[in-house]
């Protein structure tokens, strides 16, 4: 008889349920997160095993990865398009872990997308590029502060980012708690870069653009780094059916529910991916200051809104323009962009 898995995953442990091709449970329990114990157990069912679910937590790439080397089946659960029954009265692992096979079973289950595993380290390290300049940015800030309120002095980024130069130390050099507390801010913005820039080096020179992306450069604001990571957190473009369903995963749209022209709440802002989020906003920002074009529409949005909604609705419009890039495979057009 034909066997539906679903495993509710936690960091240490796990909750295995099985149902039957007809809904009746056959078998469930609580399993460490140990390789061996997971294969042994789901073993006992392999031949009669249609497929198991995982739900898409931060830790699944393991569990995963083990299953499909197994030969298994495997279904990646997409946890913000699950909805569970408001009037339920008790919930648990054991109840997450079935409804997860149910939903395979009725053919209902909200997939996600495995992401390739040969690839995902490099797309990983791209992601802690991004962790690295958020932290330099932090200490950028700060220390522009410090200058600011002291010396009465405004620095620009890339004044306090460079490397041959230290534009700081000469500031604060009077006082010397304020000179320690400037040293530190620059050693530490200072090694970040170096590592940020190692990072960038090595991804340059393991990944280049594949030929659907290869146009992605020609988008204002778009350089190498930010191309290599809009390919990288993309994927296959091919499975966004609709420009709207890509400008969505990368956050681009506003989320908000109407009824009889009323609102009536707000959606999940943080459902996409945040990543892709970033490098559009990012694209928006340097597009907005190096193209012309870009940076007219953006001035004429400003003035009927806010400089935030300017912003957010010019990343949109390159969120639009990438994913017909890829989809076509053509350069970028102003004119189609903006009519």
């Amino acid at each position: 008889m034909p066997l539906y898995a679903g495993i509710d995953l936690h960091s240490s442990n796990n909750f295995v349920g099985i149902v039957e091709e007809n809904g009746k449970r056959a078998f469930r329990r609580k399993l460490r997160n140990d390789p061996e114990e997971i294969l042994l157990t789901l073993g006992r069912f392999r031949e009669d095993m249609v497929g198991v679910v995982v739900e898409s937590t931060y830790n699944w790439y393991w569990l995963v990865d083990l299953l499909g080397d197994a030969g298994y089946r495997v279904h990646l659960a997409n946890p913000t398009a699950i909805q569970k029954y408001s009037g339920l009265k008790h919930a648990d692992d054991q109840h997450d872990a079935f409804w997860l096979a149910e939903m395979l079973r009725l053919g209902i289950l909200p997939q996600g997308y495995i992401y390739p595993k040969e690839e995902r380290p490099i797309r990983d390290l791209l992601r802690k590029r991004g962790h690295l300049v958020k932290l330099r940015t932090s200490l950028i800030l700060s220390l522009q502060n410090i200058v600011v309120r002291n010396c009465g002095v405004t620095l620009s980024g890339n004044d306090v980012k460079k490397l041959k130069e230290d534009v700081v130390g000469p500031l604060l050099e009077e006082n010397e708690d304020l000179a320690m507390a400037g040293k530190v801010s620059k050693d530490a913005i200072d090694y970040l870069t170096r590592k940020i820039r190692e990072i960038e080096v090595m991804v340059e020179s393991k990944v280049k653009l594949k030929d659907s992306y290869r146009h992605l450069q020609t988008i204002p604001g778009v350089g190498k780094v930010l191309s290599l990571t809009i390919m990288l957190e993309t994927g296959p473009i091919s499975r966004f059916a609709e420009v709207g369903d890509y400008v969505s995963y990368c956050r681009k749209v506003s989320s908000k529910w109407t009824s009889n022209e009323k609102t009536k709440g707000k959606g999940n802002k943080k459902n996409g991916n945040k990543y892709l989020a970033w490098a559009f906003s990012e694209a928006a920002e340097m597009a907005r200051r190096a193209d012309a074009k870009c940076r007219s529409w953006y001035e004429r949005k400003k003035q009927k809104t806010h400089f935030m909604v300017a912003h957010q609705a010019l990343a949109g419009k390159l969120a639009r323009a990438a994913y017909c890039v890829m989809k076509q495979q053509i350069p970028f057009s102003a004119e189609k962009l903006f009519g």
